[in-house]
């Protein structure tokens, strides 16, 4: 077995997976205000940037080859409310970062979460009645949001809410507004992880969360044959892509959604896997370059299409280095 590891060019002729630029996308968080470039606390090394400094750094990637970015709005405090109601709007963050965005990269793909946790004082995906975060009622919501992120020019969609039955109710809203070609890209099996607790902090909902958890709606980590139903459903009421999310934890689901359903499957790297290489290395525990693009490859290894992940600029730089 040796003797086809015995030089690096024979390495990489028989090297079964591979990780490029395209594989990568790039999650971002946009804030309101001028010349913003904030570090958020959690997760070192990643900011939170107005739109003049987002077009800055999106131009960046586009010319480091990454193919898209995935927004993530810090909302004002005052503007935050029961139902959420600033994600209808058009003319919200998110929606001026993405018509600044294909104004002034027309080349770089935008995908926009639906989901309402940016947006709700509650820190929840959805909308509260009875004390529970009920079902349809979230999925009517969604659906507008939809409409309004086509409408602002995003490409694709990406529902992160783990409501039942919102993929559906998703397409047939975006089709019936005559965005028939506007992408579901969807969080199909979204684990209830401890993992998410620095995207918290980034988008300004960890305090109004508190210690309520969302196990009601999004997946048990125990359970695998869950995840492939969840999928499935998915796929058979319109997604066009799916992801598993956390990354890393769950490639043994990414696996099987790739193996058994055979559909364009996607992963994200989540906060706290980020935070916690990032601190490894800046506490000099770990080769920073050699574990994000061994962290990378594993998603590519278990059968992802992409990834994202806060380390797509400095893993395309590292790429394009060779």
């Amino acid at each position: 077995m040796r003797r086809n590891r015995g030089h690096a060019w024979l390495r990489r002729l028989v090297r079964e997976s591979n990780l490029a630029t395209s594989d990568l996308i790039w999650p971002v968080f946009v804030t309101e205000g001028t010349g913003v470039r904030s570090e958020i606390e959690s997760m070192p090394g990643v900011f939170r940037l107005s739109i003049e400094q987002l077009i800055l750094d999106a131009k960046q990637a586009a010319d480091l080859g990454i193919p898209a970015l995935a927004l993530f709005p810090e909302t004002d405090p005052s503007l935050k409310s029961e139902r959420g109601e600033e994600a209808l709007k058009p003319e919200n963050l998110v929606g001026r970062s993405v018509q600044r965005l294909r104004a002034d990269v027309p080349d770089l793909g935008i995908i926009c979460d639906v989901a309402l946790d940016p947006y709700t004082t509650h820190g929840h995906d959805g909308i509260f009645e009875s004390d529970k975060i009920v079902n349809d009622a979230t999925v009517d919501v969604l659906s507008e949001q939809a409409i309004a992120l086509a409408q602002s020019g995003c490409q694709i969609v990406a529902p992160s809410d783990m409501m039942d039955g919102r993929v559906g109710r998703i397409r047939k809203a975006l089709d019936g507004a005559g965005y028939e070609d506007v992408c579901i890209l969807s969080y199909a099996a979204k684990y209830a992880s401890a993992f998410y607790g620095p995207f918290r902090d980034a988008i300004g909902s960890s305090a109004a969360l508190g210690n309520q958890g969302k196990q009601t709606y999004q997946m048990d980590p125990a359970n695998s044959d869950e995840a492939i139903r969840e999928v499935a459903l998915d796929i058979a009421e319109g997604a066009d892509m799916v992801m598993v999310k956390p990354g890393m934890p769950y490639l043994d689901i990414v696996r099987r959604v790739k193996s058994e359903l055979c559909v364009p499957t996607f992963a994200y790297q989540v906060s706290g896997e980020y935070s916690m290489i990032a601190g490894a290395a800046n506490s000099g525990w770990l080769d920073r370059s050699a574990c994000i693009l061994e962290s990378l490859l594993s998603f590519k290894r278990a059968g992802c299409n992409g990834v994202l992940t806060y380390f797509a600029l400095e893993a395309a730089q590292l790429l394009n280095d060779g």
